[in-house]
C-alpha cells in the first residue's frame, strides 16, 4: 500500500554506543533522502539515562524527527530496519542491550496497526518522557490516532521515574 499524498510520520533515533550524535546525524540524513523534500522537522538532542537497560549501559543521546513520507508503513519499517544495520546495529543476545543506533517508527499520519512486526503509534510512546519531550519539542498540539489528548499533555501528566532529560545539542 503505497500512499497517494505523503503522511506526516515520527521517528524516534536513540544511541548509546560509539558516536551517538554522529550516528543520530547519518540516520536522520537517510531519512531525509526518502522524504518528500523539505518535510524535515527534527527536536533536540538529549542525554538520557538508559530505560529498561542492561546494568551500566551507557546514556543515550535520543530526539524525533518528522518527515513526510509517501510510501506505506512496512516500506518504511523496512528502511528503518536498514538503516540500523546499515550504521552497525547487530541482533544482541539482551533486549535493549546498548545499541549505535535504535530507528522506531513513532507514528504514520492516521494509521492504526496491531501487527506482529509493527504496531502504530508506537505502543510506548506516551509513556517515555526521552520519547515524549522531543515529540512535544516539535509536534505538541498533535493527537495520536485512537486517542484524546495532546503530546503536551501527555508530557505534562507523565508519571514516570526517568530524570529531567540534558540538551545535548538544540541544532544538529
Amino acid at each position: 500500500m503505497k500512499t497517494e499524498n505523503p503522511l506526516r510520520v515520527g521517528i524516534a533515533l536513540g544511541s548509546n554506543l560509539g558516536n551517538r550524535l554522529k550516528h543520530l546525524q547519518d540516520a536522520r540524513d537517510m531519512l531525509r533522502k526518502m522524504a518528500v523534500p523539505d518535510s524535515l522537522k527534527q527536536a533536540p538532542v538529549y542525554q538520557t539515562e538508559p530505560v529498561g537497560c542492561p546494568p551500566d549501559s551507557p546514556d543515550f543521546y535520543n530526539t524525533v524527527i518528522e518527515i513526510g513520507y509517501a510510501g506505506s508503513p512496512h516500506d518504511l519499517l523496512d528502511a528503518t530496519q536498514a538503516i540500523e544495520f546499515h550504521l552497525g546495529r547487530t541482533a544482541k543476545p539482551s533486549r535493549n542491550a546498548p545499541r549505535e543506533i535504535d530507528v522506531d517508527i513513532l507514528y504514520f499520519g492516521e494509521e492504526q496497526i496491531d501487527g506482529e512486526i509493527l504496531d502504530l503509534p508506537h505502543p510506548r510512546l506516551t509513556s517515555r518522557r526521552f520519547v515524549l519531550q522531543p515529540l512535544a519539542d516539535i509536534r505538541p498540539d498533535l493527537i495520536l490516532p485512537g486517542d484524546q489528548v495532546s503530546i503536551a499533555e501527555h508530557l505534562r501528566h507523565l508519571d514516570s521515574n526517568e530524570p529531567p532529560l540534558v540538551t545535548v545539542q538544540a541544532m544538529w
